[in-house]
């Protein structure tokens, strides 16, 4: 869809990344760290100072302690975190539950070491999960679940209840989690971020994903981490160690200096809650249905008051003719379901949400 919208100069509202400058202090950061001589290879787990900021804030923020030295791993990006933890998890025929509509690197990952893909088909307006379907998902295989809040697509948390559930499941297991929380400052309407680290039960068998990229408005720079108990992240360093060694070194140093403040990142809820109720606001006059977000940067759409094309078709239709490009959410789906929705991601200039919703308002 980004190539269509390049194609088409339509405005880019469909890759979930922003198009307004970072924080200028964070890149006078990098670059006094490039002048330093910070430009070797950093430590394979990533550097100490790093890892141990990361440290802090896990305890400041989930009163739960992860060992700077032994739990914490620099990643470049959320997304390898992601894969390195599945291949230190999954062999042939090993079963991995994953939530649909789902982030689209967990479903190849877990194929490509040869697991079996389990997926709970989450439906709108509301994608409430069924915890009883999801039981009947589990079998003797089942080594992996994977879950993501705020969850991408569909901007929905997890609440109380599911973690509860999540620990019945569980319960007596050899079962491992993968925790997505690469948006887990960025929940909305006075809500709080569940993190599988404040839960004993869960905490003990899970690899908590996370993405500075999310964090500080910089996709392109790559760096995230990866927390888990000692055993796990023995095994994920492995292969860590040899799929990309360690990442970028004056930026892991600047991201160190920059965590010394975290006005940055607490602030990031109602920064992107403002993005949201504005860009919702200039949406009502169309003929879309707006769905819920509770979370993300991302508002999902129902089109069926306009069309009954496939949501493919309708995306590659509002990016030619309209000029705005977004995301059919059936590509999030194993098996292509088709709910007639479409993703638009409002990490945007107001002004650029602006342009974009009066063009949609005429579809």
């Amino acid at each position: 869809m980004t190539a269509l919208a390049n194609q088409h100069q339509a405005i880019n509202l469909s890759q979930g990344f922003p198009d307004y400058d970072i924080d200028p202090a964070l890149i006078k950061l990098v670059n006094q760290e490039m002048l330093k001589g910070n430009n070797q290879y950093a430590p394979m787990p990533g550097i100490l100072s790093l890892r141990e900021s990361v440290s802090e804030k896990m305890q400041a923020l989930h009163n739960s302690y992860y060992s700077p030295e032994t739990e914490i791993t620099i990643t470049a990006g959320g997304t390898q975190a992601i894969y390195t933890a599945i291949a230190a998890v999954i062999k042939p025929n090993d079963e991995a539950i994953i939530f649909e509509p789902a982030y689209d690197c967990y479903a190849p990952t877990v194929r490509a070491f040869g697991g079996l893909v389990k997926p709970y088909e989450m439906t709108p307006p509301f994608y409430d999960i069924e915890w009883s379907m999801v039981k009947r998902l589990v079998t003797a295989n089942t080594k992996l679940i994977i879950i993501n809040s705020p969850q991408n697509p569909c901007g929905r948390i997890l609440k109380e209840e599911d973690i509860k559930q999540l620990k019945i499941i569980t319960e007596n297991t050899d079962i491992l989690i993968i925790s997505d929380e690469v948006y887990e400052h960025i929940i909305f309407d006075g809500q709080q971020h569940l993190s599988l680290s404040q839960f004993p039960e869960l905490k003990e068998r899970t690899f908590i994903t996370a993405s500075f990229g999310k964090l500080f408005h910089c996709t392109g720079w790559k760096v995230g981490y990866c927390l888990a108990p000692e055993m796990l992240m023995k095994e994920f360093r492995k292969i860590h160690q040899f799929l990309v060694f360690s990442v970028n070194t004056p930026i892991q140093h600047a991201l160190h200096s920059y965590l010394n403040s975290n006005q940055s990142y607490l602030e990031l809820a109602s920064f992107f809650q403002n993005k949201r109720d504005l860009f919702r606001s200039l949406l009502k006059p169309s003929k879309f249905t707006l769905l819920r977000c509770e979370g993300s940067y991302f508002q999902n759409v129902s089109y069926e008051n306009i069309s009954a094309e496939k949501d493919v078709d309708i995306a590659v239709r509002i990016a030619k003719d309209y000029k705005v490009a977004c995301i059919p959410n059936s590509s999030f789906y194993a098996r292509s379901t088709d709910f007639k929705t479409l993703r638009f991601c409002f990490a945007k200039k107001d002004e650029t949400l602006e342009k974009a919703a009066e063009l949609l308002n005429k579809i």
